[in-house]
């Protein structure tokens, strides 16, 4: 029955409509809706608590009972996060080609849970670790680094678990909005707070993991911690196929990238015919989905049709090898548009992961104690997280309400406004880091004391806050501003944002030990400067903003044909509710 969901309605309805698990049309009144949306939401909000449970405390681990250095720690984390990201795009191109959302998020959710119980073992079992070390013989850099068996079973659990967490951030907020009719008033305005309400969800269970969980980890048992975890996803997998009943489901509409290669081989095929002196000439641009813009022009190219193209058969003029439709390229001149802003997202998310890996290792050199009480490192991550979900509520509550008022724009913040909001956050907290890190290894070499973990609190802080503007903000573009057909795909361009963000990471902090021959970066950070590491970051995301600036002002957001009751055209553009008749 749940298959049946996945192919085209039994009523014959377009590729659009909503069906429910049978394949019918989908009822309003029993099906989707915030019920639908917040079971979807459990499927993220697990995989929120392995992942975060996972990369906020990873370093520690590798460290510590390992025996890695700092730096090469850092990297195994962060190409981690970066594999993890970047396979969502694989998941959400096999989502849009042929599962679909519902099958997919099933299917890399029980992976997931495969792969956190493969790290269960691998930190449970004593043979997959090296001998312990002492203090004398870890200051010495004596201590006996894991081989490469043990390290093989670490990496097939991390990677496993990357591939299924990939598959269900791809899909997940995108079938969570399919709950929503976006035709339907009531509903459209319930999704404008969906993403909002999604990421703050998720930021519950990072903030669950890296208190709960990291102290599970460090006091009782690495095993007990990632053992929840498992536990965890496996209940959510039960709960998204309880669920199915009062799903709405979307039919599959064939790889988006097909359709890419397909507009622009044509493209290039045809790019010595002249250009038609009126649009409406176009194949398909009468019944065109999607409106006719000028940018790109070139891929106009793919949607003229000549009668040699078909031998005087004019039965394949639907031959998408032969010719394009307006439709199909409009809708890849929307995923090139996304491109620049695509590539100025990358470096907040290079800043972000060093929350995961040289911040908590700040906190192993800080006075970590509340009393008698000893927070582990990874826990201060829970300063980034709160700071998120004070956020996120501000946005819905304070931030958007203000700004509709001011703007007289249903959206109040548009996602632009949020992205550079959170680019901003971002290079003020490099500031902040590079600032305390200079001080802490000062007064810890200079008057032999450890200064209060504390101290992290303004850097997670504003990483935090910028992180509530700069997610949700990256999130609702990539799928507002992408081809309906490419919803899937288009979250998961997004995500390999983060992915960049977290290999530039690596590739940053390769290229800076060996250029300064590890003097910046060192296991033991009071002999080295990292807050040089930090200043550069700094650096480099004032330029990245002020490129992001450009682009911004030069996008125009996607517009939507529509016919009325009447026949007229309208276009209805998702940065202004203002309607213009054609």
């Amino acid at each position: 029955m749940v298959l049946a969901a996945t192919r085209l309605s039994k009523n014959g309805e377009n590729e659009g409509t909503a069906v429910d698990f049978h394949g019918n049309p989908a009822d309003k009144s029993k099906t989707g809706g915030w019920l639908a949306a917040g079971l979807i939401l459990g499927s993220e909000l697990s995989e929120r608590i392995c992942v975060m449970g996972i990369s906020m405390n990873l370093v520690t681990y590798l460290v510590g009972n390992l025996h890695i250095s700092t730096s090469k720690s850092a990297n195994i984390v962060t190409n981690f996060m970066g594999t993890l990201n970047l396979l969502a795009l694989f998941a959400g191109f096999l989502a849009d080609a042929k599962l679909g959302r519902y099958l997919t998020v099933a299917i890399f959710a029980t992976i997931t849970a495969l792969g956190v119980t493969l790290l269960t073992l691998a930190t449970s079992i004593p043979s997959m670790r090296p001998p312990q070390c002492s203090d004398y013989r870890m200051q010495h850099h004596q201590c006996i680094e894991a081989d490469g068996r043990q390290l093989a079973m670490l990496y097939t659990a991390l990677y496993t678990i990357a591939l299924g967490a990939g598959g269900i951030k791809s899909n997940v907020s995108g079938f969570g909005s399919d709950q929503f009719d976006a035709k339907d008033d009531k509903e459209a305005k319930a999704m404008i707070f969906f993403f909002n309400r999604f990421y703050f969800c998720i930021s519950l269970g990072s903030v669950f993991s890296v208190t709960v969980l990291v102290y599970i980890q460090d006091n009782v048992g690495r095993g007990w911690g990632y053992g929840i975890s498992a536990a965890t996803m496996v209940i959510a997998v039960v709960v998204l196929l309880g669920g199915t009943p009062v799903y709405r489901f979307k039919k599959p509409q064939g790889s988006p990238m097909t359709v890419i290669w397909k507009v622009l081989f044509l493209a290039w095929k045809k790019r010595r015919l002249n250009y038609f002196s009126n649009p409406s000439l176009l194949n398909g641009y009468l019944n065109g989905e999607v409106s006719h813009t000028q940018g790109f022009r070139w891929l106009d190219k793919a949607a003229i049709a000549e009668d040699k193209d078909f031998n005087g058969d004019t039965t394949h003029r639907d031959n998408p090898w032969m010719v394009s439709t307006v439709t199909q390229v409009e809708e890849v001149k929307m995923v090139l548009k996304l491109i620049p802003i695509w590539s100025t997202c990358i470096l907040f998310w290079t800043v972000y992961s060093q929350m995961t890996t040289f911040t908590v290792e700040q906190a192993t050199f800080m006075d970590r104690k509340v009393g008698s009480f000893l927070i582990p490192s990874g826990s201060f991550s829970f300063f980034l997280f709160i700071t998120i979900l004070l956020f996120t509520s501000l946005n819905e509550k304070l931030f958007v309400p203000l700004a509709r008022k001011l703007t007289h724009n249903v959206q109040g913040i548009t996602s632009l406004q949020r992205i550079g909001i959170g680019l901003i956050f971002s290079i003020a907290a490099m500031v902040a880091a590079a600032i305390v890190e200079k001080q802490r290894r000062e007064i810890s070499v200079h008057q032999q004391t450890m200064v209060s973990a504390f101290w992290l609190v303004p850097q997670f802080f504003l990483v935090g806050a910028g992180e509530g503007f700069a997610y949700v903000g990256q999130l609702e573009f990539f799928i507002r501003e992408a081809p309906e057909r490419m919803k899937s795909m288009s979250t998961g361009l997004f995500l390999t944002t983060i992915s960049m963000g977290f290999f530039v990471s690596s590739l940053l902090v390769s290229l800076v030990s060996k250029v300064t021959k590890k003097a910046w970066i060192r296991n033991n950070l009071n002999k080295g400067r990292l807050e040089n590491f930090y200043w550069t970051l700094a650096v480099l995301g004032v330029l990245n903003f002020l490129v992001f600036l450009v682009f911004a002002m030069r996008h125009q957001y996607k517009t939507q044909k529509l016919n009325s009751n009447n026949g007229e055209e309208e276009l209805k553009g998702f940065e202004d509710t203002e309607k213009m008749e054609s």
